[in-house]
């Protein structure tokens, strides 16, 4: 199989220009490609990490990534996919966040001489005259063709501001100068990038002529990352000190029953040969499944160490057993009352509900457990000393946390 025809088995292909020319650029390790990365954070989520890990899989095959952190665009924001603003960021803001990406980005991309770069379009898009962009650059866009695009067109009721609207002219400028400056053949993206993409394939045909042949493929990934990059609570950070190891593990071990294959398949270095015979797997074999893509993505952001740690809690957790690993809050002794508390407070003091009326009704549903017992009454009180020996605390199935005395 080849590396093409891999990365469609694996569900990453969605669109692409000049299908024959990409086939046998990246299957011949030929192909020097670029994705853009703009720094809205102090720290990837696992959107970006699809993304990573196409980077990866072409770089171990020979072909050469380039980096771009959009340390510029990141000053305009992009309206692809959105129905709101961005909010503007400083230069600090910007350059920490793309300081952070760096070194996250260095734990799955090979960089160095002759190996993958990363660029920051700061370098070239905040040193450019207004009056040369125009006439270089503006005038190969169509202000008609531009407004058909859907990334725009999905913000026309609403308002887009020109600010907004110059942002396909300068990820199309992107490409022209990587092409030039970094013979960058080829550019990826995630579906509501398309636009965007289809822009900078064209502008480096109509500057450079027919001999300049840069070619386009976008991939379900940045789209698909989103959703699977969101939670109730907020992003799945990859950056530990936003999503902790173990819930890093528990947000893989709970996808979906339809997703669990589909995210195996795009985000695991797993032999398709092994992953498809888990397509006949049901029921139980399903948790298994979940599990496996819980510790494998675990162990590349996170380590064998950090994985076995959240994969042996989580078992511990779920069994009903004592669990080492998962997040922790602390309660004051301040907070108690004649060295006891009460199973609301806690829950409250936990973060597991928003007010002591919602954890009534919690406990009174039934959906409250303290070490795998229920709790039947919401007078339930803990002593100073079972807190200072910790309880693991949970609402439902998937909330939790463990509770000592400070």
């Amino acid at each position: 199989m080849t590396l093409y025809e891999e990365l469609v088995a694996r569900g990453l292909i969605a669109q692409v220009t000049d299908e024959a020319e990409i086939k046998e650029l990246i299957n011949n390790g030929r192909a020097t490609f670029y994705i853009g990365f703009d720094p809205t954070a102090d720290s990837l989520h696992v959107g970006h990490f699809m993304a990573l890990c196409l980077m990866k899989r072409l770089q171990m095959a020979g072909n050469k990534p380039v980096v771009l952190i959009g340390g510029g665009t990141g000053y305009v924001g992009d309206p692809s996919g959105r129905t709101d603003m961005r909010s503007m960021m400083t230069p600090e803001i910007i350059q920490h966040n793309c300081d952070c990406f760096k070194v996250q980005m260095e734990r799955f991309i090979e960089f160095g001489e002759g190996k993958a770069m990363m660029v920051n379009n700061a370098d070239w898009l905040l040193d450019l005259n207004y009056i040369d962009l125009l006439r270089e650059v503006g005038a190969c866009f169509s202000v008609n063709n531009m407004l058909r695009a859907e990334c725009y067109k999905q913000r026309m009721e609403k308002g887009l501001s020109f600010l907004e609207f110059n942002y396909m002219i300068m990820q199309s400028y992107d490409f022209y100068h990587l092409y030039k400056n970094y013979g960058c053949n080829m550019q990826f993206g995630g579906d509501d990038q398309w636009s965007n993409m289809l822009g900078g394939t064209e502008l480096i045909r109509k500057k450079l002529g027919k001999d300049a042949y840069a070619m386009t493929i976008t991939l379900l990934l940045n789209s698909e990352g989103k959703k699977m990059g969101k939670t109730a609570n907020g992003a799945v950070w990859l950056d530990p000190k936003k999503t902790t190891p173990f819930d890093f593990y528990q947000y893989w071990r709970n996808v979906g029953d339809a997703d669990v294959l589909k995210c195996i398949r795009m985000l695991t270095f797993l032999p398709l040969e092994q992953i498809n015979e888990m397509d006949a797997w049901e029921g139980s074999r399903l948790n298994e499944a979940k599990d496996i893509l819980a510790y494998e993505l675990t162990n590349m952001i996170h380590g064998k160490e950090a994985a076995d740690a959240a994969r042996a809690s989580s078992r511990a957790l779920f069994g009903g057993g004592a669990a080492a690993d998962i997040p922790t809050e602390t309660v004051s002794a301040d907070a108690l009352t004649d060295g006891s508390i009460d199973i609301l407070s806690l829950l409250c003091i936990a973060g597991l509900v928003p007010s002591r009326s919602e954890a009534r009704r919690a406990v009174e549903q039934g959906g409250v457990t303290v070490d795998g017992e229920k709790i039947a009454s919401i007078a339930k009180r803990y002593t100073a000393e079972e807190l200072t020996a910790g309880i693991v605390l949970r609402r439902g199935k998937k909330s939790y946390k463990k509770i000592i005395l400070a």
